[in-house]
């Protein structure tokens, strides 16, 4: 493996521990703000970050490609809405990273249901194995569906969505019209459609808690606590982790990504378990691993590749 993919691996899993500890910084805010208002400041300065240095592309989008992010943004906002409420109501922060994890396995099978692609057969593998983690889970101690397991559920189809409207949009897209000419999209540069899209999860997420939660009683009683885990979050577990995952994935051939980014949820309940003191019975635990399982069957060609390239 030459220095530079070595680099490149190394700097995937630094991305994978921020999205670990991503996860306690935002667990903390939320048992100490209203857990859309705090989603709404977390991606406002995260997006005021990134556009401190995108500002010169975002000028230069047109109307079609910031359409399409915003679009992308939208579902996003939906996503990271299923997703703090899941971890605002849940009970076990682990449990609810491998569940939201699920939204990797479904990417194909959202791609084929909105954009009629064909999945490749390593997904109708993975998804029996999935559902088989996630009935471990819903069922440990008897049935106990819980209202967190549900919105980190709904979060994951979010998720999957939007990792296909995302991709489409960071790429060239060929489309025909009703007449048969055949045209192409301008791809829209990632650093410009981030930083929409940060500010579009903002948007979502604040209409949403201006309608749901108390800002008054918030805004009169916010502290510094709540201030510093909003601006570790943003900073930390978005804006600079995605600065980190670009420069990475420029580096790194797309294999090696593949195995070192399903890393999160492993991460995220070793942090749990450090931090707040978690454990997993042997039924959960079995539900976890069944699911990480099933990202690596998902993504069995690209971790074929990774093996191969690390062997030799």
């Amino acid at each position: 493996m030459s220095a530079t993919a070595g680099r490149a691996d190394l700097v995937l899993v630094a991305v994978t521990l921020l999205a670990g500890i991503s996860w306690i910084f935002s667990k903390e805010a939320v048992l100490l703000m209203p857990p859309l208002m705090f989603m709404a400041l977390r991606f406002l300065l995260a997006g005021l970050v990134l556009a401190l240095v995108a500002w010169p592309r975002l000028l230069r989008l047109d109307r079609d490609q910031f359409l399409r992010s915003l679009r992308v943004g939208l579902v996003f906002g939906l996503a990271m809405s299923f997703w703090i409420l899941g971890l605002n109501f849940g009970t076990h922060v682990g449990e609810g990273a491998f569940l939201t994890s699920l939204g990797v396995v479904l990417v194909p099978v959202m791609a084929r249901l909105v954009f009629k692609e064909t999945p490749p057969a390593s997904t109708w593998v993975a998804l029996p194995v999935a559902a088989a983690g996630l009935a471990l889970l819903a069922l440990e101690g008897g049935f106990r569906a819980e209202p967190g397991q549900g919105f980190y559920v709904a979060a994951a189809a979010m998720f999957a969505l939007f990792f296909t409207l995302n991709t489409r949009a960071a790429n060239d897209a060929v489309r025909t019209a009703a007449s048969g000419a055949v045209t192409t999209r301008r791809r829209v540069p990632a650093l410009a459609l981030t930083t929409v899209v940060m500010f579009t999860v903002s948007l979502v997420t604040g209409l949403g808690s201006l309608l749901l939660e108390p800002w008054r009683a918030t805004l009169a009683g916010f502290s510094g606590a709540m201030a510093g885990w909003v601006i570790a979050s943003a900073t930390l577990g978005t804006a600079f982790r995605f600065f980190l995952q670009t420069y990475a994935q420029s580096l790194s051939v797309h294999s090696h990504g593949v195995v070192i980014l399903v890393l999160e949820p492993m991460w995220t309940a070793l942090f749990a378990a450090l931090w707040f003191g978690e454990t997993m019975t042997a039924v959960q635990v079995s539900g976890c691993l069944m699911i990480f399982l099933s990202l690596l069957v998902n993504r069995w060609p690209g971790v074929r590749r990774a093996l191969k390239a690390w062997l030799t």
